[in-house]
């Protein structure tokens, strides 16, 4: 048992310092980046819904699910992107390797308990940008940022009768968000000035937030089964300590070939986000042997959220909304003959206003999901695989259009812990 523990901590602290760059969207430049996690694979390719109970994976959405498991699960998950990035002028295709969560439940009688790491959000960008000023002079930006947000979570569930579990977890966010900025100024025959300014910005990231869940189920008849759930996290703030350093580069035909003179550091305030509170309501029904379907809707007070600088302009933030429907079929589950009756199909449709208003124009997110649950020989584990097919953004407003395709994979294995010996 202890040795069983000792591993557990020793994969999530080997993870806890692990620093990604899980994205390749020009819109995590804004805010703490862009936001990924959206539940295990289980729950991502039913689009995100989490109102279904499972006794063998680990929900970690709603805290309340933790105590619906019946064997100690280890989950991991990470997802492979490729995302075409479209301008009214300009196409590009971008691809990222990310973990998505580590995290392990625990059932003891009518508790649960769950914690794990998520790498919550992200920054990786890196783009060009040419402007022109009324002297007919060419200024080319140059853009780049990477880090990102992780959360460290404990929390359980609690079975607070047959059919109602209320749960709640703490998490811990820290991380380390970099940005550069280099700006090359052109002559007027469009030949590059020799010198050029360097911008690189750093903020450091850390606070505490907490979420709350609860589920209930019901049986409607011999078969059919009722559930629904909400979960509610309140507001909380997320510190960021940021500095700023500015330089003069050289540049030899528009490459930066290196620093000239010492490094300047600039004074900018620390601030503080409002992470926004948030509130989920799911409702499902469905014979949870067989199949089962269900729709969430979840409210993000996000009109007071902010960026990390003041001087970021065009962008303000509105409150977010989310829609999800989804589901999964087992055509049977008891079947020892034929494999692909034990497979779990999962599907969903998640649309979205993300909150992001940028050039007076709100962003929006929609996405089809499709996936599979393959059982690992011999066990309850299973090997699950994801796929996620979606838009973002506008090219309208001098913006820019994301299609993304995420195939994610990840594995939930089972053990007993907690078993009484009958002898010694």
């Amino acid at each position: 048992m202890i040795k069983k523990i000792i591993v557990s901590f020793s994969l999530l602290l080997s993870l806890v310092s692990f620093a990604q760059e899980g994205t390749s969207s020009p819109y995590s430049f804004y805010g703490i980046g862009d936001v990924r996690f959206k539940g295990t694979i289980e729950n991502t390719s039913m689009a995100g819904m989490s109102v279904i109970p499972d006794s063998i994976h680990m929900n970690i959405v709603n805290p309340a699910m933790y105590s619906s498991l019946k064997l100690t699960t280890y989950a991991i998950g990470g997802t492979f992107s490729v995302n075409k990035l479209n301008t009214d002028s300009q196409s590009e295709k971008a691809q990222r390797t990310a973990l998505d969560y580590l995290a392990i439940g625990i059932p003891i009688n009518k508790l649960g308990i769950g914690f794990g790491l998520i790498p919550y959000s992200s920054v990786g960008y890196n783009i060009k940008n040419s402007t022109t000023d009324v002297n007919s002079i060419r200024t080319d930006s140059y853009d780049k940022g990477d880090g990102g947000v992780n959360k460290v979570f404990l929390g359980f569930g609690y079975q607070l009768t047959k059919d109602l579990s209320f749960g709640a977890d703490v998490q811990y966010n820290f991380g380390e968000i970099n940005t550069q900025n280099i700006s090359i100024r052109n002559d007027s025959n469009g030949v590059p000035i020799q010198y050029a300014t360097k911008e690189l910005n750093k903020s450091i990231a850390s606070g505490v937030n907490f979420n709350t869940g609860l589920s209930y189920k019901t049986k409607i008849n011999n078969k059919l089964s009722f559930f629904s759930s909400a979960t509610y996290s309140p507001e909380a703030k997320l510190n960021l300590g940021n500095s700023r350093t500015i330089s003069l580069v050289q540049a030899i035909s528009g490459v930066v070939a290196g620093v000239v003179g010492d490094p300047v550091d600039v004074s900018v305030p620390s601030t503080k986000l409002k992470l926004p509170s948030k509130v989920t309501f799911g409702i499902g029904v469905g014979d949870v042997k067989k199949w089962s379907v269900g729709t969430e809707l979840t409210f993000q007070n996000s009109s007071n959220f902010g960026n990390r600088f003041s001087d970021i302009s065009n962008v303000n933030y509105q409150n977010a909304t989310k829609f999800t429907f989804g589901g999964y079929y087992i055509p049977n589950y008891k079947s020892f003959s034929k494999y692909f009756s034990r497979v779990v199909y999962r599907g969903g449709f998640r649309y979205e206003n993300t909150g992001l208003v940028i050039n007076d124009t709100p962003i929006k997110d929609g996405a089809l999901t499709l996936g599979l649950g393959l059982p690992l020989k011999g066990a309850f584990s299973n090997l699950n695989i994801g796929l996620e097919l979606g838009k973002r953004g506008t090219k309208s407003a001098g913006l820019i259009s994301e299609q993304y395709m995420n195939f994610n994979v990840g594995l939930s294995l089972n053990d007993k812990w907690f078993v009484k010996r009958k002898y010694d």
